[in-house]
């Protein structure tokens, strides 16, 4: 295995793994759904289908419900703008997409996971929502509604957040990154995170500007936390448009109140992702 390889797969598990440790509380109230009732969903502008991106059965969920939804356009976190007009032009099969997308360099858990997600599409529009690296780190540079530019105002980043709440946001930044940033970093970390979801929220409403509703959105649980993620910011943009988050989890939901629904799994196999900072004497 390649030294570039073991990096991705580690850095996969590490979110995966500790994917549980940023969830906090929301004004919604959750309610646990079954695989047998994902055809049912409540209608929404934007669905967000959360997942823990190593964990085939919630790729399996999301290819169940994109099935039902039937949405126009469907928007991946996974994807570049790039990716997505080559995956709209692309007519051969599923394993030909792969090699397309360059998917096995992407640091992405393997192809296969996410295959059913992309067959259930059908005709559907795709949209890439990822953030070039370099645009993220302008935020360990500049202010944060610079660094984001237009639209800034639009997503509420020209304000600090409240202190209580950076607080358990990097606190969380901390927890999820093993205990190994030093403290410095977990403003920007924090501010990366904001940035992110902002603009995963403004590719989501320009595909349901083009295409009309339901949209569906695939995407990390995390960025679909409606104090914090997509869901607050896309109320602040746009807050007349319905949003429906699914959360997915491993094991067991939050013990609190976060997501519209919530969907629990198995926990996929993975290695410790900690392992390597922890001193075994």
């Amino acid at each position: 295995m390649t030294r570039v390889s073991m990096c991705s797969q580690y850095r996969v598990a590490l979110w995966a793994a500790l994917f549980l440790l940023i969830f906090g509380f929301s004004r919604f109230a959750v309610a646990e759904i079954a695989p047998e009732q994902l055809k049912d969903l409540p209608e929404a502008d934007i669905v967000l289908l959360g997942e823990v991106h190593d964990n085939p059965w919630h790729h399996e969920n999301q290819a169940q419900i994109l099935q039902h939804l039937r949405p126009p356009a469907v928007v991946f976190e996974m994807l570049s703008a790039e990716q997505a007009a080559q995956a709209n032009s692309h007519i051969g099969g599923i394993s030909d997409l792969r090699r397309l997308l360059q998917w096995d360099d992407s640091g992405w858990p393997d192809f296969s996971l996410y295959a059913p997600v992309f067959e259930a599409i059908g005709p559907a529009q795709v949209y890439g929502m990822a953030v070039p690296r370099e645009d993220l780190r302008r935020v360990f540079e500049t202010p944060l509604a610079d660094a984001f530019g237009q639209d800034a105002i639009r997503f509420g980043l020209d304000q600090p957040l409240p202190p209580e709440e950076q607080t358990t946001r990097e606190a969380r930044q901390l927890a999820v990154h093993c205990d190994a940033l030093p403290e410095e970093y977990l403003p920007a970390m924090v501010a990366a995170q904001r940035y992110r979801d902002a603009a995963f929220a403004r590719t989501a409403l320009e595909a349901l500007a083009e295409h009309g509703g339901p949209i569906a959105v695939i995407v990390g649980t995390g960025h679909v936390h409606p104090d914090w993620g997509m869901p607050a910011l896309l109320a602040i943009a746009a807050p007349e448009v319905v949003v429906l988050s699914v959360g997915q989890f491993e094991t067991a939901a939050p013990t609190g109140p976060v997501y519209d629904l919530t969907l629990v799994t198995e926990a996929a196999e993975r290695p410790d992702p900690c392992a390597q900072f922890r001193n075994d004497g």
